[in-house]
């Protein structure tokens, strides 16, 4: 395999997607934080910033149900649950500074 297809391959993983994702976001939430964006820039950072959250969110779905396949090949729906990955999207209130 070339190393051109090893980075492509690498970087469609939902751990590197995570990776990434998770990345941009903090990086995002920390230019949103400086207060210093335009009413339209700051919508459009927010849309960014959910569509961001909701593929984390993905790709931490997808790890759980590898880690559930691994642990009981037979019967993965047997499996119980992480607590920590009990999420809620984000409400309003997780972006105001009240």
């Amino acid at each position: 395999m070339s190393r051109k297809t090893t980075q492509e391959a690498a970087s469609a993983s939902p751990v590197s997607d995570f990776e990434q994702s998770l990345d941009a976001l903090e990086q995002l939430v920390e230019k949103m934080e400086h207060g210093e964006m335009s009413l339209e820039d700051s919508l459009a950072a927010y849309e960014r910033g959910v569509g961001l959250y909701r593929r984390c969110q993905s790709a931490l779905e997808q790890a759980e149900l590898r880690v559930r396949l691994l642990s009981d090949p037979q019967n993965p729906a047997a499996a119980e649950p992480f607590a920590a990955l009990s999420p809620q999207a984000p409400t309003r209130s997780d972006f105001s500074d009240d």
